[in-house]
């Protein structure tokens, strides 16, 4: 392949992709709008018609707003590639660092620092107009920046040494570099998940111990039943953040940790909590955890492997517009310009997940009431403003979690389950 076919290719698949997003984004709007003046009738019981337009509303602003950021985020990598951005600043700082390791970090740093400062807008927006105007932020303007401050530092501690490394592995262990980067690699997630609940998490929000005796003597039946074993139950201060309710798991391994949202607990009732806690069991007793973790890593490992081949070709580097190619710029270049080729692995990825998500609301039928959880998730999306119309085509591309209607219909097939 040429240098010019290839950026014929890559413009080509930017395109498309591009198109391909705002097209979706805006069947979603039209689908939600045309059902905006009737609540599904499985619903309309516990929805009213205002708050089914106001998740409506809600969830057409934020799709409006990818609409407008797409072509952005487009031509923001256009200007990087082939706009020759990368090479100009790759040239900046070989004029101020002789070291080759030195000068790849700058340069990455230089472009995910623009590329933040160039996405803060939009956050700003979504979270204090978009989010303030459906009344689900609760976050200051000082706790925003504090936010800030606090991901770039813990982003310096932790991310700053992965990349040297990676970067050094590639520049001194040879042709297998990739296999010694992926063990690199594999091993900081894990530590990560490992860290997480302990350090990581702590420095954004409080955890306290759940107190409700009575709530934490049903949680613990139902984790001894499940056979399910956790360092502690702890209620997280979510509404400082924001009116949106949840509940997680976090850690692995001895450093798991059951955690919920102190909007989520003010809202359900301790049986449906008991349902939306078996939901998360589930996930575990199926093992979607290491499923995902394993898959991730796998992925990971036929990425670098990819990468290693690119770093030869030079007509990778040339097509994007680098013409003094390095190995930062190729790793640079590979995590910007692949998701491009993937996108089409989307409703894959999506699948997947929602495959999960039925299994694990399987597993909550068995241990707990299927009719709970039903009533538990309606509560939950009639609090978070999710619209229980989405488009098919658009959830089938985006969509973690199965629609609203298709996951309340599979639930009402497993209340005559093995519940007992």
């Amino acid at each position: 392949m040429t240098s010019l076919q290839f950026s014929i290719l890559f413009i080509s698949a930017l395109l498309s992709t591009t198109f391909v997003h705002i097209w979706l984004a805006r069947r979603q709007i039209n689908h939600i709008q045309a059902h905006r003046n009737e609540v599904p009738s499985y619903f309309n019981r516990q929805i009213t018609l205002p708050e089914h337009q106001k998740a409506a509303d809600y969830t057409r602003e934020k799709t409006q707003l990818t609409v407008l950021i797409s072509p952005l985020n487009a031509l923001l990598l256009l200007i990087l590639t082939i706009g020759g951005a990368i090479q100009w600043i790759s040239d900046m700082w070989q004029k101020i660092f002789t070291n080759s390791l030195a000068q790849g970090m700058a340069v990455i740093l230089t472009v995910l620092l623009f590329s933040s400062l160039l996405e803060m807008p939009f956050s700003f927006y979504r979270t204090f107009v978009i989010e303030a105007r459906y009344g689900f932020n609760k976050m200051t303007l000082a706790t925003y920046l504090t936010d800030i401050v606090k991901g770039l530092t813990l982003g310096a501690i932790l991310g700053l040494p992965l990349l040297f490394g990676m970067l050094w592995l590639m520049e001194f262990m040879g042709a297998n570099w990739w296999l010694y980067a992926w063990g690199a690699w594999v091993t900081f997630n894990l530590l990560i998940l490992f860290i997480y609940p302990s350090f990581i998490a702590p420095q954004f929000n409080k955890f306290t111990k759940l107190t409700d005796v009575a709530l934490t003597q049903r949680i613990d039946a139902l984790l001894q039943k499940c056979g399910f074993t956790a360092q502690g139950l702890f209620v997280m201060d979510g509404s400082k953040r924001t009116s949106h309710g949840n509940a997680y798991f976090t850690g692995f391994g001895t450093t798991k940790r059951i955690v919920f949202f102190d909007t989520l607990l003010e809202r359900l009732t301790p049986p449906e909590i008991e349902a939306v806690l078996a939901h998360e069991l589930g996930h575990f007793k199926c093992h979607h955890v290491l499923k995902r973790i394993a898959i991730t890593f796998l992925f990971s490992l036929c990425l670098l492997l990819l990468i290693a081949r690119l770093m030869q070709e030079n007509w990778f580097h040339t097509g994007l517009g680098i013409i003094t190619p390095s190995t930062a710029l190729t790793l640079l270049l590979c995590f910007m310009v692949l998701p491009v080729f993937s996108f089409l692995l989307h409703p894959i990825m999506s699948y997947y997940s929602r495959k999960h998500e039925f299994e694990a609301d399987a597993y909550a039928a068995q241990q707990t009431d299927a009719s709970t959880l039903g009533n538990a998730l309606v509560k939950m999306y009639q609090d978070n403003a999710a619209t229980l119309t989405p488009d098919p085509l658009y959830s089938m591309f985006y969509d973690s979690h199965p629609p609203a209607l298709v996951r309340i219909a599979q639930l009402n097939k497993l209340k005559g389950g093995a519940h007992e």
